[in-house]
């Protein structure tokens, strides 16, 4: 559960906010400011004057959507105004950026009527690609759309209404799938008549839904012919001559039940009252109308759907609008209209009725998805909704002639591949692998403020069990002031721990014939990183991380002394994992070895293709130098040349190659024009430095000149899961590594 200074401090730390505009070219020359600016921009403003068209050709405006609320509607929060409804729509920003890499504007707007709210949007359409409207309060929300979407050249989606009516009209068609049952023969009874209700009642009659076969309830009951609360005119035509006066009376023998109102309406009896096979979607939020154990103890056959992430089938809008913008803008559609909506819907519930990778179930912490009753809609991390709806969207818009372009769907699918890349989804199948089955992981630097917020995360997500070394009274101060949550995770002084002569002797035992006596012994039990190295040796924790607060070497010496190398392994060594928009990227030595021998440089390759491999990537190992293939006859090119031939003795079925340089180990034309007989087809995704200083200034290029994320320092040929953390690793880092501590312990066994 998120407590509320978690929330206020993850938008106010740093930056504030959850978005920034950051340059498309480059601005680091004064030549560079003067193609951007003034005078090199009278070019595309001349071309664009001449054909307005060519403003996608030269702007971001083919990639620029609007998200614009006035804040009367926000979900769970009402009416409270266009500036406290910020962070969402900053949030809906994220989500288009996170899912679909298309950017947003976010656009709070002080009008409350119909007339300056329209006014105010249709202006800006020389800006965007798109519109997306949000959190306005019904029935203005209607209007709005009709005239700006009649005014507009370009989509206007409100998302409120038709991304819950897309994507429930997915999980309805499989629902029925599943209950046997004909969109024209069951009988649909909707809780709440507004914006959501009305557009998921239209699209539904489009599947084939009868509209003599829909009623819809509003706060007064059923809307009915000679009701005393007359209908508003956009659910006019759902007012039905019947007899059913209240939701309970509506609800007795049909087969779907669908809640857009408040929680708890809905009770066990009125869905035990409906026909057999029920389909029940209650998505009032946070609450739904009836919880999912209510209502399938009531009825054990029910096919239920929520808003909610923690049961299965959420019905989440995240799965809508980034997908159905990303091919409406792809083919510069004029709108979003019916066959458009309608084509989103059959690849949502086509896409669920197949096979779910292994990657996405690890994403969820390791489960099973399968076709049925508790998977009807595909999940939002599943990176195949990106390639099945955008695609679908995109040919609907063309065959319907709302699409100005006409592209090649086969190519345009491979454009969207390489748009996001697999890269983003491999820290979330990490976790998500960490959360099915947790291990402990011991911070001897329990009192220091990135870990104790680390571990708050690492607890509440269910990543990994966290265990504190440090004062007891200190730590509960710190934890106290931080308005953490680490309630029921173990704090231990090694000073005062009972188990502080066990370990002592434990550790004279293996050192007393390197010098180590038992007095020597029970001091650097003292230290903290020498007690939690015992505590991982002798199975009392299954990993540990440290390092934020010391010296490396000072951090890694009880780790080599207590828990040794593998016995593959002649010396330990450290990599950093690149993750890049263009892919995943392995860097090895960057924190270990000064200046690796070959021998060493073999071994390091060996473990960084292994570590590859258990983030289900198939290494293509470049060994890298400042010579290529021999173009110099310098020791140093030598020492990679000799290291290339001894990893080819030890791993014949590797795909490697070296010495090369860093260009020829990713650029496939250099490769192709001048050294066709190479092993490695470019791009290398292992690249194998030759000294510690050549990895560790690559990396941290990267990662702050490149826009590189990164995961690190993994170190490698240890025999358990100890890792050494960077003095300048943030929250994130320090979560990321634990989570592949517990994957790691998760691999060799663990303490109870």
């Amino acid at each position: 559960m998120l407590r509320p200074q978690e929330a206020l401090a993850y938008h106010a730390g740093g930056r504030p906010g959850k978005i920034e505009v950051s340059p498309s070219k480059p601005v680091a020359t004064q030549r560079d400011l003067a193609l951007a600016y003034s005078p090199g921009v009278a070019e595309p403003c001349r071309e664009i004057a001449r054909d307005s068209e060519l403003v996608y050709r030269y702007t971001a405006r083919g990639n620029l959507v609007a998200v614009v609320t006035n804040g009367t509607a926000v979900l769970g929060l009402g009416a409270i105004g266009p500036a406290a409804a910020k962070p969402v729509m900053e949030g809906k920003g994220v989500l288009f950026k996170t899912f679909a890499d298309i950017d947003v504007f976010d656009l709070e707007i002080a009008a409350s009527g119909v007339e300056e709210f329209v006014a105010a949007v249709r202006a800006l359409e020389p800006t965007f690609g798109g519109i997306n409207l949000e959190d306005i309060r019904s029935p203005e929300c209607f209007e709005i759309e009709r005239r700006l979407q009649a005014a507009m050249a370009i989509p206007v989606f409100h998302d409120d209404q038709h991304g819950t009516a897309i994507i429930s009209g997915a999980a309805l068609l499989n629902a029925l799938e599943l209950a046997g049952k004909d969109p024209a023969d069951v009988r649909v009874v909707f809780a709440g008549a507004g914006a959501a209700a009305v557009a998921c009642a239209r699209l539904w009659l489009t599947l084939g839904v009868q509209p003599g076969n829909v009623l819809m309830a509003d706060e007064h009951g059923v809307l009915r012919e000679g009701r005393d609360a007359p209908p508003n005119p956009w659910n006019a035509p759902f007012v039905r001559r019947t007899e059913a006066r209240t939701l309970a009376e509506a609800m007795r023998g049909a087969d779907v039940f669908v809640g857009l109102s408040v929680g708890g309406i809905v009770t066990p009896e009125m869905v035990a009252s409906m026909a057999r096979d029920p389909i029940v979607f209650a998505m009032a939020n946070p609450d739904p109308e009836i919880g999912w154990p209510e209502a399938r103890a009531a009825r054990p056959d029910v096919i239920m759907a929520t808003g909610r992430s923690d049961f299965p089938n959420q019905v989440n809008n995240v799965l809508g609008f980034p997908f159905i913008f990303r091919g409406a803008l792809d083919v510069r559609a004029r709108a979003i209209d019916e066959p458009m909506k309608v084509a989103a819907v059959h690849a949502l519930a086509d896409l669920a009725r197949e096979g779910v990778p292994e990657a996405v179930g690890r994403a969820y912490g390791g489960q099973s998805f399968r076709f049925g009753r508790e998977y009807i809609l595909p999940k939002p991390f599943d990176h195949r909704v990106l390639l099945r709806v955008a695609p679908a969207v995109a040919r609907a818009a063309m065959e319907s002639g709302s699409a100005r372009l006409t592209v090649d769907l086969d190519e345009y699918r491979e454009r969207l591949e390489a748009r996001l890349g697999k890269a983003r989804e491999v820290m979330r199948a990490v976790i998500g692998r960490a959360a099915r089955s947790p291990r402990s992981i011991v911070f001897p630097e329990g009192e220091n403020e990135r870990i104790l917020k680390a571990c708050d995360i690492l607890r509440g997500e269910g990543i990994a069990r966290p265990v504190l070394l440090g004062n007891p009274a200190r730590i509960a101060a710190r934890i106290a002031e931080l308005d953490l949550d680490l309630e029921g995770v173990p704090v231990v002084w090694p000073r005062e721990s009972p188990d502080r002569e066990r370990y002592a002797r434990a550790l004279f035992e293996r050192r007393q014939r390197r010098g180590m006596t038992l007095t020597e012994a029970r001091e650097l039990m003292r230290n903290a990183n020498y007690f939690g190295t015992m505590m991982v040796e002798l199975g009392d924790a299954d990993g540990l991380l440290s390092g934020v607060d010391g010296h490396y070497a000072d951090t890694i010496r009880p780790a080599i002394q207590i828990v040794g190398l593998r016995d593959d392994t002649r010396r330990v060594s450290g990599l950093y994992l690149i993750i890049l928009k263009r892919g995943l990227f392995f860097f090895a030595d960057t924190s270990v070895n000064i200046e690796p021998s070959a021998e060493d440089l073999a071994e390091i390759a060996v473990l960084t293709a292994r570590t590859a491999r258990r983030f289900d990537v198939e290494p293509r190992v470049a060994m890298i130098s400042f010579s290529n293939f021999g173009s110099s006859s310098h020791p140093l090119a030598r020492k990679v040349r000799r290291a290339t031939e001894i990893l080819r003795e030890r791993a014949p079925d590797l795909i490697a190659d070296g010495e090369m340089q860093v260009a020829t180990a990713l650029v496939p034309e250099i490769v192709e024009r001048t050294y066709p007989f190479s092993r490695l087809e470019p791009p290398a995704n292992v690249l194998i430095f030759p000294s510690l200083e050549a990895g560790n200034a690559a990396y941290q290029l990267l990662a702050r000149l490149g826009g590189a994320d990164t995961v690190g320092p993994i170190l490698q040929g240890m025999r358990k899961p100890v890792h050494v953390l960077q003095r300048n690793s943030d929250v994130n880092d320090v979560v990321n590594m634990a989570a592949v501590a517990v994957v790691e312990a998760q691999g060799v066994g663990a303490a109870g």
